[in-house]
């Protein structure tokens, strides 16, 4: 294989980051599936960006090398080299004479000749295309004269219409109500339709052939953007073709329906406006006949403004937030011009959904065939996929939707086809079962139906099916009448209309019998408010808010949907609590294989990437094996820090001050010797470590027992006069810090996190206010003490950099909870497929995994960049198990030491602050990105 020597880099590159890019290069090369690890810190994002685009660079010279050759063969005829002829006189191993073999050689060389003139010629029209856009400023004024001059024409010929329209006699359809008619599902022809083209029909040009890409994907919309940024400043960030895909929600430039809110309502609204346009031909040619109701459409939806946004997304870099702004400068809609851009694109920037669902990744016309995927940010690779194939409902949503779809059939019965009718009567049908397996009936609020068998119940796929009797359904043919005939949407705009109590109804007969929709919606609230003990201030406003965020029946079509899959393949969890409304029927998927082995197996090469992926072994053994990739295509690969040794201290602690030994178990840790040996522990780390302290519990419950239990012995009051003190639950994170030592810990002033993810960075400016304070001040009081939860909102995604986490402590094992029916199936699935590993059976493997991989990400956000330092405790004597301490990253299980006694671990934590292994002060300390902290500090 041809190495390049050296990788475009806009700094000198680390020499891990070398290894990386060569590593990567290689595996691309030879079509490889990868696992690479690389710490966050190291640059990982950008040796991705090289290492893979220097490939794709080679790749394609390669390619061009290799149609000149081949197009020279072409154009000499006889004179070129041909291919090895059979000596005269003989025939192939098929039995054929020798001019019928070169006949078809030969033919065939003409084909691939045709065909590399073919591509030769798009490529040169794109590229031509995109030069004279790219030089040529006025071609961007013309297309905006253009605009507005096509603006002003349907404005003239709206008006036209209206005034001719004035005076005409009303059809029998003009008796429902103004604006009713698109609530009216319209006829479905066939179960096998042709698909709606969701692209533009108009021009042939943007059919082009997918060039050999590379789809980069991550899990968040930040990150992507963080991503792009990376490839703008890079080498080859002027040359690239990258696009950018997200959500309707990211990309709508339409406000009407951003207004909307919901993704699920914005994707429905969006179709529905597509839809509307491609029937506007024949609606006019029917005009004389039949009178209709003008049907909203998209005016960002133009087959000219969209050409136009593809080439200018093609020509320079970026990312969502300023194709978003292209978008309405140019009218067009940036959701389907970036579509249009990804045939022509070298590199795809994506989030996870749209690369793992097929059906999103078939609508975004994202074609795998030969093509490169680097899958970052992927340590929860495997419950992601799990999560976008699971589904859940609940009963009160079965009921709701019941209710809503049977008002809205006798609403519209008569302007129903046939098929509509029998296809809304299945679905009435499976929605009565499904709350008759949950105890209950449809026609009653579930909020008042007592379950009288309450527990959890695993069924496989075809048990449930059989024994709600709906097996004799076909759930595929549902599926895709629901995707087709856009029901959810048509429900909820009948239930907007006519359900909300605020909403004048007319007295006729009909609208009577909706008087039992509004009334079973208002007590749905009612009744879920009180059991709640929520305030019912405004329950107008909250139910109409509850109804337009999303309808019930969108919910139950992902049910369906994942009911479609293999039988051994996935489990139906029937979860009966209290009431009816507050069971729930889920759906858990319990081979995520399945969903993955159609990427590996289309893909030149699959990378998969991240700061902290071990254990590798749930990769490997549940995801690529079980998918089918061959287990010597598969690569690893794990890198060190670039951090100097002496920057990183980890120690494996197995005994408190007192000798206790340390080993959190659910038998041994709610001893209260336990609980005040780990109070002793932090009460000696906080006098002599600096800045920030975090400390990881295994669990809310656990942690909220100890924090009690400290308050109690007075030892909460002793840390305080240390650190102060904050502290976070899982879910409704509360944030509790005494003042700097003026007043008693009981006086604390709370801080609440928000539930919103961008907010969470005011939380971490108090946090960092007081450690820098500290520092400024002097005195006793050292930094902070934070007490999080593993699992919660601060054990990943938050970087502790510098003095924000000086030292990360892990308070026992956070195994998961083993007597999870959801976990108890997946550990006894695994057991009976899959082979017992180093005399370990599969479901023990899974939960120290599980654990493993916990406490990797807790104790990775300390070290963030080359400069930064820190010391990681680990409280528990398991660790030093080989099994377990194997599954350290290698960075930091090459440094760990393991200390029986606390005096030996205290002794090393005071040599590091004698050495002073801060950076000096003439030393630039990197920037964070979230806060401005202080440079330097002695610790003298």
């Amino acid at each position: 294989m041809e190495m390049p020597g050296r990788f475009p880099f806009p700094y000198t590159p680390y020499r891990i980051q070398e290894q990386f890019m060569e590593a990567l290069y290689g595996a691309l090369e030879a079509g490889r599936v990868g696992i690479f690890e690389s710490p966050t810190g190291t640059g990982k994002s950008l040796s991705l960006i090289c290492g893979a685009l220097s490939w794709l660079r080679d790749w394609e010279e390669k390619r061009r090398q290799e149609e000149e050759r081949l197009l020279a063969l072409g154009a000499g005829g006889q004179d070129g080299p041909s291919p090895p002829q059979a000596r005269p006189g003989s025939a192939d191993t098929a039995g054929q004479p020798d001019w019928v073999t070169a006949f078809v050689q030969k033919k065939e060389e003409r084909d691939m000749v045709n065909r590399l003139k073919e591509e030769q010629i798009r490529r040169k029209k794109r590229e031509d295309r995109l030069e004279k856009i790219q030089h040529n400023v006025q071609l961007k004024y013309a297309a905006k004269r253009k605009r507005c001059e096509e603006d002003e024409a349907r404005r003239l010929l709206q008006l036209s219409k209206e005034a001719l329209s004035q005076g005409a006699g009303e059809s029998a359809l003009d008796q429902l109500d103004h604006n009713e008619e698109e609530l009216i599902l319209a006829e479905y022809e066939s179960d096998d339709e042709k698909k709606m083209v969701s692209g533009l029909e108009e021009d042939d040009d943007l059919e082009e052939e997918h060039v050999t890409k590379i789809y980069y994907c991550s899990r968040t919309h930040s990150q992507l953007s963080q991503f792009v940024h990376e490839v703008q400043k890079s080498p080859f960030g002027k040359n690239i073709r990258l696009v950018s895909l997200g959500s309707r929600q990211n990309l709508c430039v339409n406000e009407e329906v951003r207004r909307l809110g919901a993704l699920q309502l914005i994707n429905d609204r969006c179709m529905e406006m597509q839809k509307n346009k491609h029937e506007k031909k024949s609606n006019e040619e029917n005009e004389g006949k039949k009178r209709r109701v003008s049907r909203a459409m998209c005016p960002f939806y133009s087959f000219e403004q969209m050409q136009f946004l593809r080439d200018e997304v093609l020509v320079e870099v970026k990312d969502i937030e300023q194709l978003v702004s292209l978008g309405r400068e140019t009218k067009a809609c940036p959701y389907y011009g970036s579509r249009f851009a990804i045939p022509a694109a070298q590199l795809v920037v994506l989030p996870y959904q749209m690369l793992l669902h097929e059906p999103t990744r078939n609508a975004a016309g994202i074609k795998l065939k030969d093509q490169v995927v680097i899958i970052d940010e992927a340590h929860n690779l495997i419950d992601t996929i799990t999560c976008i194939h699971s589904a859940e409902v609940s009963g009160s949503q079965l009921c709701c939707a019941h209710s809503q779809l049977s008002q809205y059939m006798e609403r519209y019965r008569k302007h129903l086809k046939a098929k509509n009718l029998m296809y809304i009567k299945q679905i009435l049908y499976l929605l009565e079962q499904f709350v008759a397996m949950l105890g209950g009936n449809v026609n009653q609020n579930p909020g008042c139906q007592a379950v009288s068998e309450t527990g959890t119940v695993l069924k496989s796929i075809n048990d449930f099916l059989f024994q709600s009797q709906t097996d004799n359904i076909n759930l595929f043919k549902v599926q895709r009448y629901c995707e087709k005939s856009l029901i959810s949407r048509k429900l909820l705009g009948f239930v907007e209309r006519y359900g909300g109590p605020a909403s004048a109804v007319k007295t006729s007969k009909e609208n009577q019998k909706l008087a039992g929709l509004q009334d079973f919606l208002l007590t749905l609230q009612r009744g879920s408010d009180k059991e709640a003990g929520t305030p019912q201030s405004p329950p107008m406003e909250a139910e109409h808010d509850q109804l337009r965020t999303s309808s019930p029946l969108m919910q139950i079509e992902g049910f369906l949907s994942a009911l479609t899959n293999a039988n051994q393949d996935g489990r139906v969890i029937l979860n009966r609590q209290g009431t009816v409304g507050h069971s729930s029927l889920k759906f858990l998927l319990l081979n995520p294989a399945v969903h993955f082995a159609k990427v590996v197996e289309e893909c030149r090469a699959v990378i998969i990437a991240g700061g902290t992926m071990q254990p590798v072994a749930d990769f490997r053994e549940q995801l690529l094996c079980r998918a089918g990739v061959d287990p010597a295509r598969i690569v690893e690969f794990s890198c060190g820090h670039v951090i100097p040794p002496e920057n990183i201290l980890p120690i494996i602690l197995c005994s408190g001050p007192s000798n206790q030994q340390l080993e959190f178990t659910y038998q041994t840790r709610d001893l209260p010797q336990m609980m005040d040996e780990t109070g002793r522990i932090l009460y000696n780390l906080c006098n002599v470590i600096p800045g920030g302290v975090v400390c990881f519990f295994p669990s809310y419950e656990y942690e909220k027992q100890v924090y009690g239990h400290w308050e109690k012995t007075g030892l909460l009051s002793r840390l305080a006069s240390k650190k102060k003190v904050l502290y976070c639950y899982r879910e409704d994170i509360c944030w509790t810090s005494c003042l700097l030592g003026k007043l008693p810990v009981f006086q604390a002033k709370i801080f609440q996190e928000p539930k919103k993810a961008n907010q969470v960075e005011q939380v971490l400016v108090e946090y960092a206010k007081c450690i820098k304070c500290c520092s400024q001040t002097g005195g006793q009081m050292t930094g902070a003490l934070l007490l999080s939860v593993v699992g919660g909102k601060m054990s990943e995604g938050i970087n502790f950099s510098d003095d924000l986490g000086r030292c990360v402590i892990m308070v026992g094992m956070p195994y998961p909870n083993i007597r999870s029916p959801e976990l108890q199936e997946k550990m006894t699935w695994l057991d009976k497929t899959m082979p017992r590993a180093a005399g370990q059976a599969p479901s023990r493997v899974l939960i120290e995994n599980l654990c493993m991989k916990a406490v990797n990400q807790s104790i990775g956000r300390a070290i963030r960049h080359q400069k930064d330092f820190a010391s990681i405790l680990l409280l528990d004597h398991r660790y030093t198990r080989p099994a377990i301490f194997n599954k350290l990253p290698q960075w930091i299980r090459e440094r760990t030491q393991v200390k029986t006694a606390f005096g030996s671990a205290f002794a090393e934590l005071r040599k590091v602050r004698t050495h002073r292994i801060l950076c000096p002060a003439t030393d630039t300390v990197p920037h964070c990105p979230h806060l401005d902290l202080f440079r330097a500090f002695s610790l003298e």
